[in-house]
C-alpha cells in the first residue's frame, strides 16, 4: 500500500461491506492535517522500529506467555478432523504455524483493550484492508458498525443489493449465511459478507418494530461509492452527499457552482446514510461556510499536549441570505458528523431528521512489520462546542422520523426541510 494512506475515522467505511468498504471505511476513515503541517491529512505511519524502541514494557512479566508457547510446542496436537483430511492447501511448514501464533497473540492483546475500532491486520487482513479503500470494489454495499456489541447497518448505499432488497440503517445482523454473528467483530464479518461477485450471501436482521427477524438472500455486485446527487425541488436546491472520499471536495464544489446558478438561497444538504470518510474532506466543505479560522471539530488524544484544532480555511463565500438546512439521520457518521456538527452549532442550517450515528473517534495505521499493521484509536473527535460525537451523537433540531412509506416518491425527512425553508 502507498506510504500516503490517510487517517480513518468511520465506520470501517465498510471495509468491504462495500464489499468491501470505506471507513474510517474504508471509506471510514477521515483524513486529519496535522499540526506541524507537513503531510496534510495522511495516515501516520511511524516506522516498526521506532515503535518498539519507544516500549515501555520492563514492569510485564512476559513469562506466562513464554510458558503457555512451550506448552503448546510440547503437547498440542490438532484433532480437528480437516486438519488430517483436507488435501485442498499444503499444510503450513513449523515455521509459519509459528508465525500465526504470534499474529494470533497480538491480536489477542489488541481485542483485550475491548475497543471495535483498534484491530491488527496480519498480511492476508491488510492486503484486504488495502483493496477495501480502493473506491472500487464487490459486495453488497453497507457499512457496519459495533453498537452495543452488536453488528448495526450504518447504511445501504445507493443502488446497490443491500439497498434493493431493503435492508435499512439500525438493522442488527444476527446471522451470516446462517451462522450466529454475535461477538463477531467488523473484520470478521467483513470477511463472511465479502466474496465473489455474483455469488449469494444470506443476512438474517433484526429490525426494529418489526414482529420476527428478517431474511436477506443478497448477490454480491461491484460496489462504486458515489459521491454527490444534485436536484431542485419547489424552489430548494438540494445536494446529496454520499460519502467524504478523496473526491468528495471536487465533487461537492461543483455541486455548489450548480446551486450558486439556480437562482434560490435556499439549500438542502443532505447527509442521511453517508458513513463519512476523510476528515479532510469535511474540513474543506464546511470552509464554504465559515470564515478563516472557525474550530470545525477539536480532536483528543492521551494528553492536552496531543489536542488538534481543525480550523476552517475561510473560503466563506456565502451571505447570510443563504437559507440551510443539512438532513441526518442514523447513517449519518463520522465526517457527516463533523460537517453537520459545525454547520449547525454555528448558525448556518438547521439538523432535521433523526440522531445520527455516533461515530466520533480517529484511528492511526501503523506498521508493525512490512506486511502487518495495527490500526488503533488514538483520539475522539468534538464539535465546536465540546459535544462528543462518539459518546453522543447530534440530536437534530427538528428531530423527524423516516416516513414507513417513504420511498424515491415521497421522502418525509425531505419534504419537512423544504417546509421549513420556504417558511423563511
Amino acid at each position: 500500500m502507498q506510504n500516503n494512506l490517510r487517517r480513518l475515522g468511520l465506520t470501517l467505511l465498510a471495509l468491504g461491506l462495500l464489499a468491501g468498504a470505506f471507513g474510517a471505511g474504508v471509506l471510514t476513515g477521515a483524513e486529519s492535517k496535522r499540526a506541524e503541517g507537513k503531510i496534510r491529512g495522511l495516515f501516520h505511519l511511524a516506522p516498526a522500529a521506532e515503535v518498539v524502541a519507544s516500549s515501555t514494557a520492563d514492569d510485564v512479566d512476559f513469562s506466562p506467555f513464554w510458558q503457555a508457547w512451550k506448552i503448546v510446542d510440547d503437547k498440542f496436537i490438532d484433532g480437528h478432523a480437516s486438519a488430517t483430511t483436507s488435501t485442498s492447501t499444503p499444510p503450513l511448514t513449523a515455521a509459519e504455524k509459528n508465525q500465526q501464533r504470534v499474529w494470533g497473540a497480538i491480536t489477542g492483546m489488541v481485542d483485550s483493550l475491548g475497543d471495535p475500532y483498534s484491530v491488527f491486520l496480519p498480511p492476508v487482513e491488510k492486503k484486504s484492508f488495502e483493496e477495501g479503500i480502493s473506491g472500487n470494489f464487490g459486495g453488497v454495499g453497507i457499512e457496519l458498525d459495533l453498537k452495543n456489541k452488536i453488528l448495526t447497518v450504518v447504511t445501504a448505499l445507493d443502488d446497490t443489493p443491500a439497498k434493493r432488497a431493503g435492508i435499512l440503517p439500525g438493522d442488527e445482523i444476527m446471522k451470516i449465511d446462517g451462522a450466529d454473528a454475535t461477538g463477531l467483530s467488523i473484520d470478521e464479518a467483513v470477511k463472511l459478507i465479502r466474496g465473489e461477485i455474483g455469488t449469494k450471501v444470506v443476512l438474517t436482521v433484526n429490525r426494529a418494530k418489526a414482529p420476527e427477524v428478517l431474511k436477506f438472500e443478497l448477490i454480491r455486485g461491484q460496489i462504486t461509492v458515489p459521491i454527490t446527487k444534485v436536484e431542485s425541488k419547489d424552489g430548494v436546491f438540494i445536494i446529496r452527499l454520499f460519502s467524504f472520499n478523496a473526491n468528495a471536495t471536487n465533487a461537492f464544489r461543483q455541486a455548489l457552482r450548480q446551486f450558486m446558478e439556480a437562482g434560490t438561497d435556499k439549500l438542502v444538504v443532505d447527509l442521511r446514510g453517508n458513513p463519512g470518510g476523510y476528515l479532510e474532506a469535511a474540513v474543506d466543505i464546511a470552509s464554504w461556510f465559515l470564515p478563516v479560522g472557525k474550530t470545525i471539530v477539536t480532536e483528543r488524544g492521551r494528553s492536552a499536549e496531543s489536542e488538534v484544532v481543525h480550523r476552517s480555511y475561510g473560503y466563506n463565500i456565502f451571505t447570510d441570505q443563504l437559507k440551510m438546512v443539512i438532513l441526518v439521520d442514523g447513517g449519518s457518521a463520522s465526517a457527516s458528523e463533523i460537517l453537520a456538527g459545525a454547520l449547525s452549532e454555528y448558525g448556518k442550517g438547521t439538523l432535521v431528521g433523526e440522531k445520527t450515528f455516533g461515530k466520533g473517534s480517529v484511528q492511526e495505521l501503523v506498521p508493525v512489520t512490512d506486511d502487518s499493521s495495527l490500526k488503533i484509536t488514538i483520539a475522539k473527535w468534538y464539535t465546536p462546542n465540546g459535544v462528543s460525537i462518539s459518546d453522543n451523537g447530534l440530536t437534530p433540531q427538528v428531530v423527524v422520523p423516516r416516513g414507513e412509506k417513504d420511498d424515491e416518491d415521497h421522502d418525509t425527512q425531505l419534504n419537512k426541510a423544504i417546509e421549513i425553508l420556504n417558511k423563511k
